[in-house]
């Protein structure tokens, strides 16, 4: 088994070696936690975290909203995801512009180490995945797409609900403004590279 693995592995890392993103791709995976159950069901899309890839010395890297929000390897984000399997989305129509990189990544700099926002709360304090993306876009003045209220999502399944009031209570805020990571895939303004 343990053969197999390092097989995979290393196929990872030379389709990666292989393939070419660019600065501000969108990359989305889904991980094998509780909370990635809840989104993938609430939210009707295989994808419950993303994150924005941004080069340095040629090395490819992800910025992401965990806990806190931070920076990693994309080989590092892809290692994390279930079976390594994501997928990367680009503006369809636009060609980023090097001033509007270099405000997206200083955006992304000055988010790095919020926590992590378990609430989903459309305030800048904290952040999750979705929220940061959004967040850097919206920062050059490009919306991705609409936020959706709380309410709005697929929150009857028992394991939605769990979350819910784990995380909530009694004081569900359904009217507030969220992102989710299968909202940005989408977009009609983004297109699938990977």
């Amino acid at each position: 088994m343990r053969i197999i693995q390092t097989f995979i592995f290393l196929c990872t890392q030379l389709l990666i070696s292989a393939q070419t993103f660019q600065d501000g791709d969108l990359i989305f995976q889904h991980s094998s936690s509780t909370q990635s159950t809840a989104v993938q069901l609430a939210t009707n899309s295989y994808y419950s975290h993303c994150g924005i890839i941004f080069y340095r010395n040629g090395q490819a890297y992800v910025f992401e909203a965990i806990e806190p929000v931070g920076i990693r390897t994309l080989e590092d984000w892809i290692a994390s995801g279930e079976k390594q399997h994501y997928a990367v989305y680009r503006l369809k129509e636009k060609t980023l512009t090097a001033a509007e990189l270099q405000q997206m990544n200083t955006y992304l700099k000055a988010q790095l180490d919020k926590h992590y926002d378990i609430g989903f709360n459309w305030s800048d304090k904290e952040m999750y995945c979705s929220e940061l993306v959004y967040k850097t876009y919206q920062n050059i003045g490009i919306t991705l797409c609409p936020t959706q209220v709380l309410g709005t999502f697929r929150l009857d399944h028992p394991k939605v609900k769990h979350i819910l009031t784990q995380r909530y209570g009694n004081n569900i805020p359904y009217d507030e403004p969220m992102v989710s990571p299968g909202q940005l895939t989408e977009s009609f303004l983004l297109y699938k590279v990977h």
